[in-house]
């Protein structure tokens, strides 16, 4: 990550995702990566600044500071605060930079407009399983943005988990499934505990119950091969307990809803990038 005299990665927020971000990768640190000494965390918070520097032995900056120091600028802001931190650290950006936004729905035309033309942005949507190794990172390249810029960003992004590059016209439906993936898992997974809670189990079996067979399910999905209908199937007698659950879970048209869920998610994604 060298090119006209800088080098290092800055953090740009110290939400979420940004933290998931830095975690990982401070955790992942080897000799083909930013280690801790190379990356700056950029913080309106001073105390959350020295929560994040003391937690993960990163340096705090300012964006003038962070900018002359690093080449790599990873945005993890609001896409609410985009434009304003985009005026702000527009004067310090090169096109010796790399801006790396992870900021949900908004499009690289939007902050390549804001930034000193030519400089490469590419856009991001990771999600917050990036804080246990397991994210999942998709990448799209803006109008600046070369294949090196897209590698690079890759093997930034890819010691935290798994990477994608699609078309920046797919990054909406994107952030609809994976981005915001994660908090419909936990919604599933939390009424099921109540289920369980509600047969009379105590809530810690029932937590510890419904996250293996989670974790379970997933592993299946990912290392079998098979179509899920297919290992739906294979648990599903007939006349037994598990169609007859199925059957009510269709008669209150959970698929429909989960579907309207992530097209809602979807156009709200849509929505943010057209905001100004």
């Amino acid at each position: 990550m060298t090119t006209g005299g800088r080098s290092g990665l800055a953090i740009v927020g110290g939400g979420k995702i940004g933290e998931a971000l830095l975690a990982g990768l401070v955790r992942q640190a080897d000799a083909s990566g930013p280690g801790p000494g190379d990356i700056v965390v950029v913080e309106r918070s001073g105390q959350r600044a020295a929560e994040l520097t003391d937690r993960y032995g990163v340096a705090a900056a300012d964006l003038a500071g962070a900018a002359g120091r690093v080449r790599v600028l990873l945005l993890a802001v609001k896409p609410q605060d985009i434009d304003t931190l985009l005026g702000l650290l527009a004067p310090h950006v090169t096109a010796d930079h790399l801006v790396v936004s992870v900021a949900a729905g908004v499009p690289t035309r939007r902050i390549e407009a804001l930034l000193p033309a030519g400089t490469p942005v590419v856009r991001v949507m990771p999600n917050t399983p990036a804080l246990v190794d397991e994210g999942m990172s998709v990448l799209s390249a803006g109008t600046h943005a070369t294949e090196s810029h897209l590698d690079e960003a890759e093997a930034l992004l890819a010691p935290v988990g798994r990477v994608r590059r699609v078309p920046e016209s797919q990054q909406d439906a994107v952030t609809a499934l994976s981005g915001s993936g994660p908090a419909y898992f936990f919604y599933l997974v939390e009424a099921m505990i109540d289920a369980g809670i509600l047969l009379g189990l105590p809530r810690t079996l029932a937590a510890d119950l419904i996250v293996q067979t989670a974790l379970g399910a997933a592993v299946m999905l990912r290392d079998s091969g098979e179509h899920p209908v297919q290992l739906r199937e294979a648990v599903t007698s007939p006349g037994g307990t598990t169609i007859a659950a199925i059957r009510e879970l269709e008669r209150h048209g959970v698929r429909a809803a989960l579907i309207a869920a992530i097209e809602a998610a979807h156009d709200r994604s849509v929505a943010l990038g057209e905001d100004r």
